[in-house]
């Protein structure tokens, strides 16, 4: 990727303790790979080994910018960060709009949201992630609870 760090283009599909497929379906895992659990999101990513690991917030806004910013940083509300990060755009990211799962076992937004988890913690319950929402703009929040379950791309150095 132009910033420098080598990307994942498809989500994360390892099946490990604390992550799901998609309304427990094994085609959602295929298509969307798996859910992950804040703290199963590092572990997954680190059992590709070579380095690979869930990035940070930082690492995430730097990389949007390549391509106009997320929506608070951009002067198209994250339209052109969304469109060029999303299946089919110009990077050949191919964010996915996985959907979610609630702490409670509930899952939501498939095919409308893509929610993206980041390695860096607001809060001791909550963490940062990246959202591909269903207004094609890309958007970052600092309120995911860490027991919810979103899609991971894992990053390296190189």
């Amino acid at each position: 990727m132009p910033d420098g760090k080598a990307w994942m283009t498809e989500n994360l599909n390892v099946d490990i303790r604390g992550s799901y497929c998609y309304q427990d379906a094994a085609l959602n895992c295929r298509r969307y790979g798996r859910l992950y659990t804040w703290e199963s999101a590092q572990r997954g990513c680190r059992s590709r080994g070579g380095g690979w690991r869930l990035p940070t917030n930082d690492e995430w806004r730097h990389m949007a910018r390549q391509y106009g910013g997320v929506r608070d940083d951009s002067d198209d509300g994250g339209q052109a960060a969304y469109a060029a990060l999303s299946v089919g755009g110009s990077s050949g990211f191919n964010a996915v709009k996985g959907g979610g799962r609630t702490s409670d076992g509930q899952y939501a937004r498939l095919d409308a949201h893509g929610f993206y988890w980041t390695a860096s913690e607001s809060d001791s319950a909550r963490a940062w992630f990246y959202n591909f929402g269903q207004a094609r703009y890309l958007n970052r929040h600092d309120d995911g609870e860490k027991e919810r379950a979103f899609s991971v791309r894992c990053v390296s150095d190189g």
